[in-house]
């Protein structure tokens, strides 16, 4: 495969990849609003004082976790 095609086809995944992320996340606004704020939350855990009894520390947990269940349900929500 010559370098031009390669390039052709390198730009053409490309496009296609980033036309998929922005139909997934169109089909789901409601699950990528919920994603948005998780992260915001998580942002706001780790800058919190540690001096919470560790429940700081077990509300980090859960909303990784939260995150992943979102993701996840996104995924197989595009699949069927």
């Amino acid at each position: 495969m010559t370098r031009r095609n390669l390039l052709a086809v390198f730009i053409a995944a490309s496009l296609i990849v980033g036309i998929s992320v922005s139909v997934w996340a169109e089909k789901q606004p409601h699950m990528k609003g919920a994603l948005e704020s998780l992260k915001r939350a998580k942002v706001q855990l780790e800058k919190a004082a540690p001096d919470k009894g560790g429940h700081r520390a077990t509300a980090m947990k859960l909303v990784d976790q939260a995150i992943e269940e979102v993701k996840a349900g996104m995924e197989f929500a595009n699949e069927h």
